[in-house]
């Protein structure tokens, strides 16, 4: 026990000392405007040469930084939330395999060791996401894993085209965008992209793989599994400029955008609630990148990832003191029993809504204004502003059911703010909620964007927000959501609570088309013509064979004597 108070202790600074050390190198690399480019040549084949790769510029390190400040952020937490799993060294084990992957992929420019992290993140969320081993967390791992499978089969298709080039380093061929067999490419990356970030058709897995432990969301939801889809969309942005599929990816994420906003305000599971926030905000980042603009993509990324590490926390920490209880109705007044839990999850609430002068402020209304001088269409117009409303909409009626309503606990319920280990890295998170996007503001836009439109769009993203907050915030007043007349709309209540179906279109396929046609194939060519053909058929041929050999040699005089009549025979016809 004390080598594992020690190890969890270890792991938790050392991550936090390599966290301050790639801050300080990103800003160093940002200064004097230098990056690494680091080759090693492990094996030749022909003209194609398998290297292995690292890139140390200003935006892997910045990345590396808060993936680090995070996982030790999540580890010191988990110290808390796990303390009672007797596993505990087995998901420390886990989540520093998730991180390391994580890493991998941040730093490598090169398709082949890319895979490596990818593989790495899928194999590591599926083992966390069956953690708690019953039947629930078992379906949802499958189709976490399964949905993410298409991504890693789109890589390796990638892969075997960039061998065509000679190599797998995607940074020397940007300038064969006009080509072909590029654009297909291109193509295979966004769909490897879609898988990992969950873009509409594959969005059911984000909110299933909540089966996994709270801290395992903290750290999946804000830095690492789902935004290593934009971040390799990031590094390829040069490829996509242009293209047909960027128009495309902008349609899609904008609808993701939509449709989670619109899946959250009918959801009363707290972790489903965030989870599909999360989706939301990713079909922000996808938008604005397909719009071409990379860097903006990158930065609110990163003040995404602190303020959603902070949510997922306090949403931990409410749970556990509910003795495991999600749905929010079961919850209420809980800024009496829990007054620093409250303020952290209204401080990363508000941040999540884009308020003024907090981390998604600077990132969410640069990227609605970019939006709006750019050339998009009246539907892409539409969503993005409907998907804004929708998520104050659904965080003002998350603080109402939580914080603020009616007292729904057991009578004996001990709700309380006393464990020190899960508040003081919400704490230290609620300090980057704050501070962070302006930081980053300055950093990575040392230059001001000039930005230019009338009165009425400029105060349009404000407008709808306070729209959507006091919607959201009122309708929990009315008897809409206790009286039985919401049963005259249940049909599109389930519609649009669940996703539009995608839950059950990413499973009822699967279950009563492939795998009946793979029973009916095993039935028919397995254990049907193959197997008499094949395995039996030979060994029943075999047998025979094997018989008469031994029969011949049993050295008796009877079968010489009908063998050398026979062959007697023959010759004699022969002649």
């Amino acid at each position: 026990m004390v080598w594992l108070t020690m190890f969890y202790l270890s792991s938790m600074i050392f991550l936090a000392f390599f966290s301050f050390f790639c801050l300080l190198s990103s800003f160093f690399s940002i200064l004097f405007d230098v990056s690494y480019f680091i080759e090693w040549d492990i094996l030749g084949i022909n003209s194609n040469f398998l290297v292995m790769t690292l890139i140390l510029d200003w935006m892997s390190l910045m990345f590396m930084s808060f993936v680090s400040f995070i996982a030790s952020m999540v580890l010191f937490y988990s110290g808390g939330y796990m303390s009672g799993d007797v596993n505990i060294n087995r998901f420390i084990y886990l989540v520093l395999a998730f991180v390391l992957s994580m890493i991998f992929l941040i730093i490598s420019p090169n398709l082949v060791s890319i895979l490596l992290g990818w593989d790495g993140l899928g194999l590591v969320s599926y083992v966390l996401v069956i953690y708690y081993q019953n039947e629930k967390s078992a379906n949802a791992g499958m189709l976490t894993a399964l949905s993410n499978r298409i991504g890693d089969v789109a890589i390796l298709l990638a892969i075997s085209i960039f061998g065509y080039y000679g190599g797998w380093n995607f940074y020397f061929y940007t300038d064969l965008i006009e080509e072909d067999s590029f654009k297909i490419l291109v193509t295979l990356i966004i769909l490897a992209a879609m898988t990992k970030s969950a873009q509409i058709p594959f969005s059911a897995w984000l909110p299933a793989a909540m089966a996994a432990p709270t801290p395992v969301s903290a750290l999946v939801h804000s830095s690492t599994l789902v935004t290593a889809g934009v971040y390799l969309l990031i590094r390829f942005s040069a490829a996509l400029e242009g293209s047909a599929a960027q128009t495309t990816l902008l349609l899609i994420s904008s609808l993701t955008m939509f449709m989670a906003g619109l899946g959250a305000n009918f959801e009363y599971d707290l972790k489903k609630i965030i989870a599909l926030s999360t989706l939301s905000q990713l079909g922000v980042m996808m938008s604005i990148l397909s719009l071409g603009y990379p860097n903006l993509a990158f930065f609110h990324l990163l003040s995404h990832a602190l303020f959603k590490a902070l949510l997922f926390m306090c949403a931990g920490a409410v749970i556990h003191n509910m003795k495991d209880y999600q749905d929010i109705r079961l919850m209420g007044s809980l800024v009496n029993q829990m007054p620093l839990t409250t303020f952290c999850l209204n401080l990363a609430n508000l941040a999540l809504c884009g308020m003024p002068f907090l981390a998604g402020f600077y990132s969410k209304d640069l990227i609605l204004e970019i939006a709006l001088m750019s050339s998009i269409n009246m539907i892409i117009f539409f969503l993005y502003f409907i998907a804004t409303g929708l998520t104050v909409c659904y965080t003002f009626r998350l603080i109402y059911y939580t914080l603020t309503g009616d007292y729904n606990l057991h009578s004996l319920s001990s709700v309380t703010d006393e464990s020190y280990i899960m508040t003081s890295p919400m704490l230290s998170l609620g300090v980057g909620a704050i501070f962070g996007g302006a930081l980053l503001s300055w950093l990575i836009f040392p230059t001001p964007y000039m930005i230019c439109m009338s009165l009425f769009m400029k105060t349009l993203a404000l407008s709808v927000s306070i729209m959507g907050g006091v919607l959201g915030y009122l309708f929990n007043f009315m008897v809409v959501n206790y009286s039985l007349n919401s049963l005259y709309f249940f049909n599109y209540i389930i519609y649009v609570g669940s996703m539009w179906f995608m839950p059950f279109l990413s499973t009822y396929p699967t279950s009563k088309s492939i795998l009946v046609m793979g029973s009916m194939y095993t039935k028919v060519s397995d254990f049907g013509w193959s197997e008499f053909y094949g395995g039996q058929g030979i060994y029943k041929v075999s047998m025979s064979v094997s018989n008469s050999l031994q029969l011949v040699q049993n050295n008796s005089f009877k079968v010489y004597m009908l063998s050398f009549i026979i062959w007697v025979v023959m010759i004699y016809i022969c002649i």
